[in-house]
């Protein structure tokens, strides 16, 4: 089991459930759908059409964001090997910033640019295209919001570290997998999903210190250069996941 990939993969499920990526997921569905969020709200069942036009949205818009992610993983690895001799600088100034994020997300320090979020000027949506989805995907990944970015820039300087070009394109591939799958599915089951979203708003600040706290102790171990011994406690306490 590479542990490296099951966090990347968990990483991309946390930055999901985020504040600021939760929020906007229904009105993205309703983007995708070419439908209005009155629409996807009231009682009885959604027209198949609406239905299957989301969910193949929603595939092409997953498939726009991991793109991003994966052209992300590629430059940052080869930034990697064009300047190896130094890697501990490259290591020090990625958990400074990783830390940095992790106390705005913990309230300690407000950074202004960090809370800007990428918003999309809907327009008429019934003539958004399964490709224009793929677009906004794109420029959704390219502008991406300050949840995203955080742990981002953990996986991003994991993979620029790994031995092959495979291994830091594949944590980018598989975060990209966790921060999309849930969109996918949640564009299966859009109005339970809806019901949802409204129950779980109480819990997102605590999911935002989480992640605070999480980026802070990913920043310690980058730090100190101990991030592979997570992996070896992993494996010592939990023997399962060696037969994954």
């Amino acid at each position: 089991m590479d542990v490296s990939l099951w966090s990347a993969f968990i990483g991309g499920l946390v930055v999901f459930f985020s504040p600021c990526i939760l929020p906007i997921v229904p009105f993205y569905l309703s983007y995708m759908a070419g439908s209005g969020m009155a629409a996807l709200n009231e009682a009885g069942e959604l027209p198949p059409d609406i239905r299957r036009r989301a969910v193949l949205s929603a595939v092409m818009f997953s498939a726009g964001i991991i793109t991003v992610f994966v052209l992300l993983g590629a430059a940052a690895f080869s930034l990697s090997q064009a300047f190896r001799t130094y890697q501990d600088e490259f290591r020090f100034v990625a958990a400074a910033i990783i830390a940095l994020i992790g106390l705005h997300f913990l309230g300690i320090i407000r950074i202004g640019f960090l809370n800007r979020q990428f918003q999309v000027n809907a327009g008429d949506t019934a003539d958004m295209s399964v490709l224009g989805s793929y677009v906004v995907g794109l420029a959704f990944a390219a502008g991406w919001t300050p949840c995203v970015g955080g742990v981002l820039t953990a996986v991003v300087m994991t993979a620029s570290f790994e031995e092959t070009a495979m291994q830091g394109l594949g944590l980018l591939l598989v975060f990209g997998v966790g921060l999309t799958l849930p969109f996918v599915v949640a564009a299966v089951f859009i109005k339970p999903f809806m019901r949802f979203v409204e129950r779980f708003r109480r819990h997102l600040p605590k999911v935002e210190k989480a992640m605070g706290l999480l980026l802070l102790v990913f920043a310690g171990l980058l730090l100190t250069n101990r991030v592979n011994e997570i992996a070896y406690w992993m494996l010592e306490t939990f023997p399962a996941f060696s037969s994954i």
